[in-house]
C-alpha cells in the first residue's frame, strides 16, 4: 500500500448570504446591472444587438465600455481578458490590467470600445490545422455580445470569438453562432407554414456534466492520472459498482463541501445549477443546470470545467473529466439536451393541443431524425476523440453507431403516418394524450411516456432530442455545430420540396404530409428501439448501412465527405478551408494524445513496475535459496511457481514495451497528420491493453507494501 497521507477533514466552506436569489448573477454584467450602469439609448442599442445582432458603433461601444469598467471596479476587478475558446478544447485568456500612465506620475483605470471590441492575441501557439504559420502570429479576437461579460477572482472576463488574420475560425464559438444562426433561419422559415407571428427561433442546451473525484495526494501518486487523465494500468477493486449503491446514495460529507462551494460560485457567476447528485461508479458525479440559449449554456459549461478543477483543489480533490478514468467501472459522459423554441413560447419538439400543433411537433420530429440519419458519421466524428473513444461502445454508454430512439409508441405513430392514404389530422384529446384521428389501434401518446433507452446515442426524450454519446470533457459545441447544421439544412430541403408542392398546386397541409412520409421511409434506417450494446444491434446496422467505423482517425474523415462539405457550405457553418483545418487538427490531436499515454505507460512500467516486480522477485529467490540450505523438506515449489509468473509477466512487459516503442519511433516521422494519426492508432495503441494486463496480473502478486502506485480500492472510495 501507498504510504499517503491524507486529509480527510472537510474544508470549511463559507455559508452564502441570503438566498441564491440574492447572490444570482453577481459577478455577471447581466442586464440589470446594464440597466445600472448604462443609459438608456445605450442600454437599448446592447439589446438590439444581442438579441437582433443588429451592429453597434464605435460611440455606443465606449459608452458600453464605459459602463462595464464601473460595474468590474465596483466589484473588485483589475484586469480584464477577452475570454475565448480555442481548438484546444478548453478556454484562453491574456489578462491586461485597467491602468494606464497619466502622465503625471501616476495612472489611471481606463477602458475604451476598442478594448471591449477587439484584441490581438498569439494565434501562432495555438492548433490551427495550418491556416496559420508559426512566424504568422497575428489573430483576432471580438466580442460576442450575446454572451454577458463575468468576473472570475479579479479579472472581467469578456467572451469572445477567436479568427484568423485571414478570417477563418479558430475557435469554437464562431461556427457554433453559425449554425445558430442557420438553424434558426430555417426553423423560421419553415414555423410560418403553421403561425405567420413566428420571427425567431432560438437553440436551446441542456448539458449534464458528469465527473470523479479522487484525493489529491493520491492523485500525486499516479503520473498516469496527472499526465493523461486516466489509469493506464490498475486491477479493479474486489468491490466498485457491482452493488449500484453508489447511484443517487447520500452525498459524502467532503463532497457535499465541494458541491456547495462549486455552487456557489456557480450562481455567483450566472451559471443556473440545480441538480446534483451521485452517478453508478464510486467517486462518481452529476452536474446539471437549467437550460439555457445554446450559446450561452456553452459558455458557462466551458466556465464550469475550468472553476471545478479551482475549487476540487481548494477541497483537497483533483477532478476527472477524462471519459474513462478507470477501467471495469462507468465512464463519465456530457449528455446534451437539445431543443428549438419559438418566439411565442412554442416548444417545437412539444406534441400539441390541435391538428397544427401536432403537425407542427411531427415536422420538426421527422426533420431532426432525417439529419441524423443522413449525418449520423458526421454526428459520431463530432463526438469521437482518443478519450471519448474509451467509452463509447463500452456497455455503459452510448454505442460508436449513432441511431436515434422515438420509442414504440411515437414511432407508431411515424409508421402509421408514413403508411396512410389520407392527412389524418394528429391531435392531442382532453386528457392531454397524444392521438392520430381515425387510427384507433395507434396507443394513446402521454406528453412524458418515453422512456430513456440508456444504449441510444440519440433519444427523444418527450420535448426535446437527448444526444448522450458527447464525452465529459468535450466542448459542447463540436457536438451541437454539427447537430445545428445539419438540421438546419435538412429543413431548408423540407422547406423547398413543400413549397414546389405548393407551388404545383397542392394544398399546403397535403404538400407537408406528403412530403413527411416520404421522409419517415427513407430515414427508417437510423431508428432503433432496443438494446445498442448487442453484437446483433452491431450487425443489423452494418446491414442498414449505417457508420460502423470504430477506428477513430478514420471516423474523423468524416469531415472531408463530399456530403458535409456541401452541407457546411450551404449553412454557411464551415467553409472548406475551415473544414480540412478542424480535421487536421482532430488528427494531431489525437496523435499527441496517444503519444503522451504511450511515454507515460513506458515510463511507469520500465522505471516503476518492473523494478519493484524485480526486487519482490529478489526476495522470493533468497527465501526458496535459503530454504534449499535448510535442507529439512521444506516445500519450495509455490514460491517457484510465484517466481516463474514473475519473470514471466516481467519479460512480456518488456518485451511489449520495447516493441511499443519502436513502433512510436516508426510512427513520427510521418509528416501527413491522418497517416501518423492512424499509424499511432494501428501500431502503437494495440499494446496499451496487454501491458496492461501483465501490470494488473503483477499488482495481485507483488507485496502490497512495495507497490509504487495507489490502487483502485484507494482511489475510488473517498473517505
Amino acid at each position: 500500500m501507498v504510504d499517503a497521507a491524507i486529509n480527510h477533514t472537510a474544508v470549511e466552506v463559507k455559508a452564502p448570504e441570503g438566498r441564491p436569489s440574492d447572490y444570482f448573477g453577481k459577478k455577471v454584467f447581466s442586464r440589470a446591472a446594464m440597466r445600472k450602469y448604462l443609459n438608456k439609448a445605450t442600454y437599448d442599442a446592447l439589446i438590439d444587438t444581442m438579441q437582433n445582432g443588429t451592429p453597434l458603433t464605435r460611440e455606443l461601444a465606449d459608452g458600453i465600455a464605459a459602463g462595464m469598467r464601473q460595474w468590474a471596479l465596483e466589484n473588485g476587478a483589475d484586469h480584464y481578458t477577452h475570454w475565448f475558446q480555442p481548438l484546444t478544447g478548453g478556454t484562453a485568456e491574456k489578462h491586461d490590467g485597467f491602468v494606464n500612465p497619466d502622465g503625471s506620475g501616476g495612472v489611471l483605470e481606463e477602458f475604451s470600445g476598442k478594448l471591449l471590441v477587439q484584441q490581438e492575441p498569439d494565434a501562432s501557439s495555438f492548433p490551427n490545422g495550418g491556416i496559420r504559420n508559426t512566424f504568422e502570429a497575428r489573430g483576432y479576437s471580438a466580442w460576442d455580445p450575446a454572451s454577458p461579460a463575468f468576473i472570475v477572482d479579479t479579472t472581467l472576463c469578456i467572451p469572445t470569438v477567436f479568427i484568423a488574420y485571414t478570417g477563418e475560425a479558430l475557435d469554437y464559438k464562431v461556427p457554433l453562432l453559425r449554425s445558430l444562426t442557420a438553424v434558426g433561419q430555417a426553423a423560421t422559415e419553415v414555423c410560418r407554414y403553421f403561425d405567420k407571428n413566428v420571427q425567431r427561433v432560438t437553440c436551446f442546451l441542456g448539458w449534464e456534466q458528469e465527473y470523479f473525484l479522487v484525493d489529491e495526494s493520491l492523485w500525486a501518486g499516479r503520473p498516469d492520472l496527472m499526465l493523461t487523465g486516466r489509469t493506464l494500468m490498475g486491477h479493479e477493486s474486489a468491490k466498485n459498482q457491482q452493488l449500484e449503491d453508489h447511484y443517487f446514495g447520500a452525498i459524502p460529507t467532503r463532497v457535499m463541501a465541494f458541491m456547495k462551494d462549486l455552487e456557489y460560485e456557480c450562481l455567483m457567476l450566472g451559471i443556473p445549477v440545480k441538480t446534483r447528485h451521485n452517478e453508478v461508479a464510486p467517486n462518481q458525479f452529476e452536474l446539471a443546470p437549467v437550460y439555457e440559449e445554446a450559446n450561452l449554456a456553452n459558455d458557462h459549461n466551458q466556465l464550469l470545467m475550468t472553476i471545478m478543477d479551482k475549487i476540487a483543489r481548494r477541497h483537497r480533490f483533483r477532478v476527472l473529466l477524462h471519459e474513462k478514468p478507470f477501467k471495469g467501472i462507468n465512464g463519465s459522459g456530457k449528455h446534451n439536451n437539445w431543443s428549438l423554441g419559438t418566439d411565442t413560447g412554442v416548444n417545437l419538439l412539444s406534441p400539441g393541443k390541435t391538428a397544427s400543433e401536432n403537425l407542427q411537433f411531427i415536422t420538426f420530429l421527422v426533420n431532426a431524425i432525417t439529419a441524423v440519419y443522413k449525418y449520423n458519421g458526421l454526428l459520431k466524428a463530432s463526438i469521437m476523440s482518443a478519450t471519448n473513444a474509451h467509452r463509447l461502445g463500452a456497455n455503459e454508454a452510448p454505442p460508436a453507431i449513432i441511431s436515434t430512439f422515438l420509442g414504440t409508441q411515437v414511432s407508431a405513430v411515424l409508421d402509421k403516418l408514413a403508411a396512410s392514404k389520407g392527412d389524418d389530422a394528429i391531435r392531442f384529446d382532453a386528457k392531454n394524450v397524444f392521438k392520430m384521428s381515425g387510427i384507433s389501434h395507434i396507443p394513446t401518446l402521454l406528453l412524458d411516456n418515453t422512456d430513456r433507452n440508456r444504449t441510444s446515442p440519440f433519444a427523444f426524450t418527450g420535448n426535446r432530442f437527448e444526444f448522450r454519446a458527447v464525452g465529459s470533457s468535450d466542448n459542447c459545441a463540436e457536438a451541437m455545430i454539427v447537430l445545428n447544421a445539419a438540421i438546419a439544412h435538412e429543413l431548408t430541403l423540407f422547406k423547398e420540396q413543400v413549397d414546389a408542392k405548393i407551388e404545383a398546386g397542392a394544398k399546403k397541409e397535403k404538400a407537408i404530409y406528403e412530403v413527411l412520409k416520404q421522409m419517415i421511409k427513407s430515414c427508417t434506417a437510423v431508428r432503433f428501439d432496443g438494446n445498442g450494446y448487442s453484437d446483433e444491434w452491431k450487425a443489423e446496422a452494418k446491414k442498414r448501412c449505417l457508420d460502423c467505423e470504430s477506428s477513430t482517425p478514420l471516423v474523423f474523415d468524416r469531415y472531408l465527405d463530399k456530403a458535409a462539405q456541401q452541407m457546411f457550405a450551404a449553412t454557411g457553418v464551415f467553409n472548406e478551408v475551415e473544414l480540412e483545418a478542424r480535421a487536421e487538427v482532430k488528427w494531431e490531436t489525437y496523435t499527441k494524445k496517444i503519444q503522451i499515454e504511450g511515454r507515460v505507460l513506458g515510463d511507469l512500467a520500465m522505471n516503476h513496475i518492473v523494478p519493484i516486480a524485480s526486487k519482490y522477485e529478489a526476495m522470493l529467490l533468497d527465501k526458496v535459496f535459503k530454504m534449499t540450505q535448510i535442507n529439512r523438506g521444506l516445500n519450495t515449489a509455490p514460491d517457484i511457481e510465484l517466481i516463474k509468473k514473475i519473470q514471466d509477466h516481467t519479460a512480456e512487459i518488456q518485451r511489449l514495451t520495447g516493441e511499443m516503442i519502436e513502433a512510436r519511433k516508426k510512427a513520427n516521422p510521418i509528416e501527413q497528420a491522418r497517416a501518423k494519426a492512424i499509424a499511432y492508432h494501428d501500431t502503437v495503441e494495440i499494446f496499451f491493453e496487454e501491458i496492461r494486463r501483465h501490470i494488473d496480473k503483477l499488482e495481485e502478486i507483488v507485496d502490497d507494501q512495495m507497490w509504487p502506485l495507489p490502487k483502485y480500492r484507494e482511489l475510488l472510495f473517498l473517505r
